[in-house]
């Protein structure tokens, strides 16, 4: 029986940061009344070389105990193997889910280290994205479109927010920049590559309709000069011209959905090999 002067040592050892572990260890150390412990990560312990050290290190500790998320079949064996010759306690946190899911899919598991912090990486650069284009949403900020994979250009209503965070979440960083022919488009604008912008048009009928709708909502009265025929071919002339000024292609939104769009966006961007693709 443990002395409760003596404080217990855990080591987890993973092929990646080891946090798993970690969080299960203290999940289950936390239903017992000791105060005396301390846990060690040891983490990427990805060769046999790596892991030999490690035990050699531990197996001249006392009152201690291992609990390990490794994949490899190889270093499980060896660490199994290693423990029951030093009479060493020893855990497998991974392996008796992994055979599990592996019985009732009936598929074989990959084995590869590291996978779920690929996953973990992939995720915060998809937020990342998502934070970004809510920041540089409606030209918010002109010095973000010299960071953006791509910037979308167009005039009120053309769906340029919706589009911008279905690409967020594809991990790509859009800045959108709304065309006024009031206000002069940002310096910025003119530095960024054309290919790496695209420009959004709507028929005017859709664009009448959207904006009435819009002004409803608001609780404003109709006939604005915003939802009028005569101010919305304005804008939409005014735009173009920008547009091919720059000579970015330009995409007719109406009745289209924003997925639809997306992908004759993605279908562009390859043709011109522009590279920002996460995935």
């Amino acid at each position: 029986m443990l002395s409760s002067t003596k404080c217990v040592s855990i080591y987890i050892i993973s092929d990646s940061l080891g946090e798993t572990g970690e969080h299960v260890v203290r999940a289950a150390i936390s239903q017992f009344d000791i105060d005396k412990y301390e846990i060690k990560r040891i983490p990427y312990i990805t060769d046999m070389n790596s892991l030999k050290e490690t035990l050699s290190s531990i197996c001249m500790k006392e009152c201690c105990a291992i609990f390990y998320t490794l994949v490899d079949n190889g270093l499980l064996k060896y660490l199994k193997d290693f423990a029951t010759e030093n009479k060493l306690i020893a855990v497998d946190l991974l392996s008796p889910v992994i055979e599990t899911i592996s019985n009732f899919t009936g598929l074989e598991p990959i084995r590869e280290p590291g996978t779920i912090r690929r996953l973990d990486v992939d995720y915060f650069k998809r937020v990342e994205a998502i934070d970004f284009a809510v920041k540089y949403d409606d030209g918010k900020d002109p010095k973000g479109l010299l960071e953006a994979d791509l910037i979308l250009l167009g005039v009120s209503r053309t769906s340029k927010t919706p589009l911008s965070m279905y690409l967020a979440n594809r991990k790509i960083k859009v800045a959108n920049v709304p065309l006024v022919p009031e206000t002069n488009p940002p310096e910025e604008l003119f530095q960024v590559p054309s290919r790496k912008i695209v420009g959004l048009t709507n028929s005017p009928e859709k664009l009448n309709e959207i904006r009435e709708e819009r002004l409803k909502a608001l609780g404003l009265p109709r006939g604005s000069s915003y939802a009028s025929m005569e101010r919305i071919l304005f804008e939409i002339d005014y735009a173009e011209n920008i547009m091919r000024k720059i000579g970015c292609p330009i995409i007719d939104v109406s009745n289209k959905a924003v997925e639809e769009t997306a992908e004759i966006i993605f279908t562009y961007l390859k043709k011109n090999r522009v590279n920002i693709f996460k995935d």
